[in-house]
């Protein structure tokens, strides 16, 4: 096989959209230019697919759509692009492999893996089904809980039954989960839309604030805890990264915590954790990334509680931020794997399945 044409889609329409341009920097940075030719793919947050050859700088600040624009503008032959279909100017005759660097909803939720499947795109990550388990808190508890993996203790609310009677759901949510508790969107990531509150007042404002990004809500017990992350990298077999942990400068790894606070947030690689636990952690991990029918890569989220150390699982993240301040790259550059190897065994994974389901 010749030079690769990669196909960086990135931006997007959800909230995480200003997350998805710091990430897609620094993979196309990464990226070995012997092998692999980058297609850079952007999508505004009103949906529309943009070819981008410009500066990769522009990227971060958004100025890229206006560059794009106006060279689609000058000259449409070359940079109209056709989602589905064949032809010279279709995603599909103008990339060999689709790599989506998009977090959140449309992109990290099996929607654009499900495109990729329509347009016979072999592309990086989790198919449709482990994305969509994975991005969609609720079912993903569910589902671990079916496979008797720890979680902690939860409920899910609707967004209509608030709106018809606030006062009952906050009723019925004290009576089964005590403070403080944390208020999520069901359907979102980068702790966008989170808030941990520790009584009723507070309680309403977050249910509030979670409704603007996802009809379903995951509330949750909150933990005297440690925040774990690890990197899992497989289809089949997976294995999985050092250990680290996540010192938050905020009350726990909000959004601004995550990408905002100057550095204050401190990550610690690899985490200080007993042999015997940590061993613990890699096959829980395993087994909820198997429990998802995850493939390809993602990050494991994991609570290890303070006193106690029992070790809980969060969430599965299936597109983590590959910022500079991301987990996921230092992880498995802890592991011995470096930045440009991670996205080259991404990408032979995604072969690997893609010619799987093609009996090659």
């Amino acid at each position: 096989m010749g030079m690769i044409r990669l196909g960086i889609i990135f931006g997007g329409r959800s909230g995480e959209h200003e997350i998805s341009l710091m990430s897609a920097i620094s993979v196309i940075n990464a990226i070995d230019r012997n092998k692999y030719l980058p297609v850079m793919i952007g999508i505004t947050k009103e949906g529309n697919w943009l070819l981008y050859d410009g500066p990769i700088e522009k990227i971060e600040d958004g100025s890229w759509q206006e560059i794009a624009e106006a060279a689609l503008a000058a000259d449409p032959e070359t940079y109209s692009l056709t989602i589905l279909g064949s032809g010279g100017r279709s995603l599909k005759d103008r990339i060999d492999f689709a790599l989506p660097i998009l977090h959140g909803p449309y992109g990290e939720d099996g929607t654009i893996q499900g495109l990729f499947e329509m347009a016979d795109i072999p592309y990086g990550g989790c198919g449709v089904l482990g994305s969509a388990a994975a991005m969609d808190k609720a079912l993903a508890k569910d589902i671990f809980a079916s496979r008797n993996l720890p979680i902690c203790r939860y409920m899910t609310i609707f967004k209509e039954e608030t709106i018809d009677d606030m006062d009952r759901v906050i009723d019925r949510v004290e009576k089964y989960l005590p403070y403080p508790i944390f208020v999520k969107p069901a359907n979102m990531g980068s702790s966008v839309g989170i808030s941990k509150v520790n009584n009723s007042e507070d309680l309403k404002k977050a249910i509030s604030e979670a409704s603007k990004y996802d009809r379903r809500l995951v509330l949750e017990e909150g933990l005297d805890c440690r925040e774990i992350e690890m990197g899992v990298i497989g289809n089949y077999k997976p294995s999985t990264s050092a250990i680290g942990e996540i010192l938050p400068s905020d009350e726990f790894y909000s959004y601004t915590a995550k990408y905002f606070d100057g550095g204050k947030t401190k990550l610690c690689i690899p985490a200080d954790i007993p042999d015997d636990i940590a061993e613990e952690m890699k096959a829980i991990a395993i087994e909820a990334y198997r429990s998802l029918d995850c493939n390809g890569f993602a990050r494991v989220d994991l609570f290890l509680e303070k006193g106690t150390n029992k070790i809980y699982i969060n969430e599965i993240n299936t597109i983590p931020g590959f910022t500079k301040f991301s987990m996921f790259p230092l992880l498995w550059a802890e592991a011995g794997l470096s930045y440009p190897e991670v996205i080259e065994k991404i990408i032979d994974l995604g072969y690997e399945r893609y010619n799987s389901r093609r009996n090659v």
